[in-house]
């Protein structure tokens, strides 16, 4: 299951040796509805190689106001703690995992 991320562990959550796969998403949003299995997927089979977790945008708003979020479904990439990739709207799983897979090179 994905992590759950909040304002007071995102910081520390996305400081990690491991990539990170961070969803922002909201519960009325019909798109991240359909992304929102595919994370799950990906935090299952990454489970030991990446974190993948969810920030809820309407009780989080100021982790996703830091980083600009707009649009949502919007998935952040981190590596060490910095954005080094982005995806905005619904994705196909193999595009999300080749992502994931190229930030553990």
């Amino acid at each position: 299951m994905a992590l759950e991320i909040t304002d007071a562990n995102f910081k520390e959550t996305i400081n990690s040796e491991k990539p990170v796969l961070v969803d922002f998403w909201a519960a009325w949003c019909g798109p991240c509805r359909m992304v929102g299995p595919t994370v799950e997927t990906l935090s299952e089979e990454y489970a030991d190689t990446a974190i993948v977790g969810k920030v809820d945008v309407d009780a989080n708003p100021d982790t996703a106001a830091e980083y600009g979020i707009r649009n949502i479904p919007t998935i952040l990439f981190f590596k060490n703690g910095e954005v080094v990739d982005k995806v905005v709207g619904v994705v196909p799983k193999d595009q999300l995992a080749n992502k994931l897979d190229a930030l553990m090179k």
